[in-house]
């Protein structure tokens, strides 16, 4: 049987034998089995509650709240040490008539959140410091939020040269968690967590 097999179909075994093979194999496994079929079901709904852009003398700031909870297929994966990550991203723009709209500034802040079964806390980095909660809630609340956040010098919005605009986003960035399963979640609603708001500068 094994001579009518084509020829990559009889290297996979060896494949799977390599430490690359064993590892992805691993992780498949967990997709298949650890968190099992998901049903189709909504996306869990993430409502920003409140957003405010102030100009101050050191920059265009931006205070924002979003109010969420998790979908149960992220929250079993959190549940199981997956890490997740959160990505609020500004960008500002500058309208052109004759072209495409300029985009003359850009923050991004990124959070990752990772259960810790053995003290049974869950663990927020940012910006290179990390902090324990004893709670879901109180992890999700510290990566929920934003106050005077600096997004743009005041230099960078000319307000003689045209309107400028804000497009902002809160959302989990399945992209920052491992390949296969990134493979595993594409397509299932569960995963996509999201928020987008696009405000004019007065």
């Amino acid at each position: 049987m094994d001579q009518a097999l084509p020829t990559g179909c009889r290297r996979w075994p060896r494949r799977l034998a390599s430490g690359w093979g064993r590892a992805v194999f691993v992780w498949l496994m967990v997709l298949l089995v650890g968190f099992g079929p998901v049903p189709a079901v909504q996306a869990a709904e993430l409502e920003l509650v409140n957003f405010e852009l102030t100009a101050a003398d050191d920059g265009l700031m931006l205070t924002y709240a979003v109010n969420f909870d998790l979908s149960r297929g992220v929250d079993d994966a959190l549940n199981k040490a997956v890490p997740l990550f959160f990505v609020a991203e500004a960008q500002v723009f500058r309208s052109r008539w004759y072209w495409r709209d300029q985009r003359v500034a850009q923050a991004v802040r990124v959070w990752r959140i990772v259960y810790q079964p053995l003290t049974s806390t869950y663990r927020v980095t940012f910006g290179g410091l990390s902090q324990n909660y004893g709670s879901r809630a109180e992890a999700l609340a510290a990566i929920s939020r934003g106050v005077r956040w600096k997004i743009a010098d005041l230099g960078q919005i000319d307000s003689a040269s045209g309107g400028h605009y804000v497009e902002f986003s809160y959302r989990l960035d399945t992209s920052l968690l491992p390949r296969p399963m990134q493979i595993g979640i594409d397509g299932q609603p569960d995963w996509e967590l999201a928020v987008e708001r696009t405000q004019r500068i007065n």
